[in-house]
């Protein structure tokens, strides 16, 4: 099981930890997962996220191995900025979805799924440099005026921006990214100094939160999680993200097969669900179009924001949004409606 920089200090908030990607990591605080939601939508919390891995690619060929790997184009964003995009197999199925933070013309520090970070050094090569690390995401309408309380360089980093900062004269890599639909930043900080800097965050008025609220905010924005809307078998196509491949950029691993895909049509289709009531519909659940089943739900969960069941699914394509379903609950038919995630949009 491997530890974060920052257990002592979960455990000294109170924290309820779990394992998590074989990592020991927090699933909430005495306030709850709802409250930790909340608080999020409505104003700031921050989140240790160092689970996530962290590849460095770095020298003369580091673009283009990153290019001849992932269905993304990095050339159409430059350095300084980050990249959302996937690791294929040969069958055209996400083998991973990924972040790929290009901190400086020749460095990339690729952001795997915790559990993903061996298979993705396989495929692309570089270092693991996970355990030098830690990562907090700051998340919220108010992240930003929160953070500018102890970190006010890191403020100016726009969302997909990432730059490499001084904070207390400690290096800090910054990115404009998250996972919860709001604004926010993440901070990638050496990890004999994470603890003063998540110290520093918490005092300026943001609130910790854990991997229970950080699922729910991510369901209510639509985006996907490996292991049930992206994996074995399941393609970006299927999963609605054919934006992140780039067809145009030349050949990467898995483009044959997801062109023979694109050129027959997918068979399903990921479609959001909202469910009339307040139960949660959860992974496995039955998918009824018409009376009988027709897929199954892959994530979820109670929207605290709308009060009622959401869900993500994959269906036969020729569902679409709008579409009068149910949901098999427990031996009931709960009646829903799919629509297009994602479910909640930021104001901000």
């Amino acid at each position: 099981m491997r530890r974060s920089p920052l257990e002592d200090a979960h455990r000294a908030l109170g924290a309820k930890l779990v394992e998590f990607g074989g990592w020991h990591m927090p699933l909430n605080y005495p306030a709850g997962t709802l409250a930790e939601h909340r608080a999020c939508r409505q104003a700031a919390v921050a989140f240790d996220v160092s689970h996530l891995g962290t590849v460095r690619v770095t020298g003369p060929d580091a673009l283009g191995s990153l290019q001849r790997a992932l269905t993304n184009d990095l050339e159409r964003i430059g350095s300084g900025r980050a990249q959302y995009t996937h690791l294929l197999d040969d069958d055209g199925s996400v083998l991973d979805d990924i972040i790929v933070w290009w901190v400086d013309d020749d460095r990339f520090d690729v952001m795997p799924n915790a559990s993903n970070t061996d298979r993705v050094v396989q495929a692309i090569g570089g270092e693991d440099v996970t355990a030098s690390r830690a990562i907090i995401a700051v998340q919220g309408p108010h992240a930003r005026a929160r953070l500018a309380l102890v970190f006010p360089d890191a403020v100016t980093v726009e969302r997909f921006g990432v730059a490499v900062l001084q904070w207390n004269g400690v290096p800090v890599v910054v990115a404009g990214t998250g996972y919860t639909g709001e604004d926010g930043v993440e901070l990638a900080v050496p990890s004999d100094a994470a603890p003063a800097l998540w110290d520093a965050i918490l005092g300026a008025g943001v609130a910790p939160a854990g991997l229970g609220a950080r699922d729910t905010l991510r369901l209510e924005a639509g985006l996907p999680l490996h292991g049930h809307e992206l994996g074995p078998g399941i393609t970006p196509l299927q999963a609605g993200l054919g934006w992140v491949v780039a067809w145009d950029k030349g050949e990467f691993r898995g483009r044959d097969a997801l062109a023979a895909e694109r050129e027959r049509g997918v068979v399903r289709r990921l479609r959001g669900l909202t469910v009339e009531g307040r139960q949660p519909p959860r992974q496995g659940y039955d998918v009824l179009v018409d009376g009988k089943p027709a897929g199954q739900v892959t994530s979820g969960n109670f929207s605290p924001v709308l009060g009622r069941g959401i869900a993500l699914a994959f269906l036969p394509p020729t569902v679409e949004p709008g579409a009068a379903v149910a949901v098999d609950i427990r031996g009931n038919a709960v009646p829903a409606t799919v629509v297009k995630p994602p479910f909640y949009t930021s104001a901000a």
